[in-house]
């Protein structure tokens, strides 16, 4: 039987001093992000309770819809987000890059005047590209992720200012893209395309983690980078890859903002990498990777865009929404931080 090989899935990555032990370890690691899950999905539905109880407005269905399209932008930013906050690394361009994609899509319906398909995937390939970038930077010139996509940052703003002339770029001339976001293919629904496109994308996202080789390779890297290496992975290539991967969710988040608004926004999506971010580790993905998933990302997304509309709908000013979300994201990082350490005590 042939074996020559250099790459093999990570479950051959792992050392195995002695399979009892590591058979037990397995079963507590799972179990216990199958609890941080439960304890999201919980936090979820308790906070979907205390605004239902304080104004009863909350519940209604359109509020509700409008959680579900509050959730689709952020969400798919933190798809993205996923893949390589669990590789121990961290992208903080999605939200200039989201930016840049949209008006990447601007260019290519209302300046070219292409067909639909052609500027939807315009977008997501502008997002893919400057994902290719960021992990070229990070995995092959070996630049820290955090300083590399702060740069980019930088690049991706000023870039979106100089394609569209620093003014937005409307759809008007473009029949149909908003719909693309805001209509209802399902008769009788009021829940937009958006939102199941969304939840398509995590589904797809999901099975990328879970079942293919960049998803193994994903949570290798991030639980010992060093010894993935060592056991004959190209480390440096697949981290490229899954750069380039989370960037084309950036790029969808980009297509999708757009058509919601019905404009390519240059000067929009700074801070939407925090709520990314946030929404990424409340659903128990650690910042020191190697832990993750996209169900809980997608819980974390929704507990974000929950917050955001019951604080809203209980007339809480604008400044103390902002005070309030920057709380959720200090919690969730401190919480994670308590995390790793009772992770690390008890092996």
């Amino acid at each position: 039987m042939s074996n020559t090989t250099t790459e093999r899935p990570t479950k051959d990555l792992a050392p195995k001093p002695d399979s009892g032990g590591t058979a037990s370890s397995e079963f507590v690691l799972r179990l216990r992000s199958r609890m941080q899950q439960l304890m999201a999905l919980a936090s979820l539905v308790v906070l979907v309770i205390i605004f239902g109880l304080i104004n009863p407005l909350f519940l209604t269905p359109n509020n509700l819809s409008d959680i579900l399209l509050s959730t689709v932008v952020i969400g798919l930013l933190a798809l993205g987000a996923t893949f390589v906050i669990i590789t121990g690394g961290i992208d903080l361009s999605v939200g200039t890059g989201m930016s840049l994609t949209s008006v990447m899509v601007g260019v290519t319906l209302t300046y070219l005047g292409l067909p639909l398909a052609v500027g939807v995937l315009a977008g997501v390939l502008a997002g893919a590209v400057m994902g290719l970038v960021n992990g070229l930077l990070v995995s092959y010139l070996r630049i820290p992720s955090f300083i590399a996509t702060l740069a980019m940052i930088m690049v991706a703003q000023g870039l979106a200012l100089v394609i569209s002339g620093t003014k937005p770029i409307y759809f008007n001339e473009t029949p149909g893209f908003s719909n693309l976001a805001l209509g209802k293919s399902i008769p009788g629904l009021i829940i937009p395309n958006a939102v199941f496109i969304f939840f398509i994308a995590a589904v797809i996202a999901g099975v990328i983690l879970s079942k293919t080789l960049i998803g193994r390779y994903t949570y290798s890297i991030g639980s010992n980078e060093q010894a993935t290496a060592l056991s004959g992975i190209n480390v440096r290539r697949w981290k490229m890859w899954i750069y380039t991967l989370a960037g084309s969710f950036t790029g969808l988040a980009g297509v999708i903002i757009a058509s919601r608004l019905n404009s390519a926004q240059p000067g929009q999506g700074a801070g939407y990498e925090l709520q990314a971010i946030a929404a990424v580790v409340i659903g128990g993905t650690s910042l020191q990777g190697g832990k993750g998933s996209i169900a809980g990302t997608v819980i974390g997304a929704l507990i974000m865009s929950v917050l955001t509309s019951g604080l809203r709908i209980i007339n809480v000013p604008q400044e103390w929404q902002s005070v309030a979300i920057g709380c959720v994201i200090l919690l969730a990082v401190y919480v994670d931080m308590l995390r790793r350490k009772d992770t690390s005590e008890g092996k």
